[in-house]
């Protein structure tokens, strides 16, 4: 199957177009106590029905030191005291990506993607703010490919990303196979 994965980025904060709030309460809390079961648990549910398979074999150690990394962010969404996605967020040398931004299967289309994506990228631009010893954000930047949600790339072009670059057929896009859901047997679908 063929895979095109984009490359976009923002290289100003004048760049970011929020999205509108959601029409449920909603909020952005950063997950600030490094939890490899809580991470892992926002991989699986949000990821699992996407291809998002490279983090499934991490141990629990993996998990702790990537969460440990001083440039490494988590953003919940959370609704009616439930997580309904996240953005995960990691800084190097002044440029922040988007590692991984996603809801879980009842969040979506409830409006809350184009607000939590919005939420996540002022929070990329503002990371050095919080993090002492960071350098300043100069540039935020995403990839996403064919196979993740039908409006991701839409959302992020209506953030105020731009691309750089276009790709088919990266190593490790499409080849995994059956998606793999949150767990085996779960979800509505079954």
């Amino acid at each position: 199957m063929d895979v095109t994965t984009w490359y976009l980025e923002q290289t100003s904060p004048a760049d970011l177009r929020p999205g509108r709030p959601p029409a449920i309460p909603a909020q952005v809390v950063r997950a600030e106590v490094p939890s490899p079961e809580f991470s892992r648990f926002l991989y699986t549910a949000v990821g699992g029905d996407w291809q998002w398979t490279e983090r499934l074999e991490w141990t629990w150690r993996q998990w702790k030191e990537w969460l440990d990394l001083p440039g490494v962010e988590t953003w919940v969404a959370w609704v009616r005291g439930t997580p309904a996605g996240y953005v995960e967020l990691v800084s190097r040398e002044g440029e922040v990506e988007i590692v991984y931004f996603g809801l879980l299967p009842f969040a979506i289309g409830q409006g809350l993607g184009g607000w939590l994506l919005g939420e996540g990228v002022a929070r990329a631009w503002d990371m050095a703010e919080r993090r002492p010893g960071l350098k300043p954000t100069r540039r935020v930047w995403v990839h996403t490919c064919s196979l993740d949600g039908p409006a991701a790339l839409a959302n992020y072009k209506a953030r105020g990303f731009r691309i750089y670059d276009e790709k088919l057929n990266v190593p490790g896009d499409g080849d995994e196979g059956e998606t793999p859901g949150p767990w085996p047997g779960a979800g509505p679908r079954d």
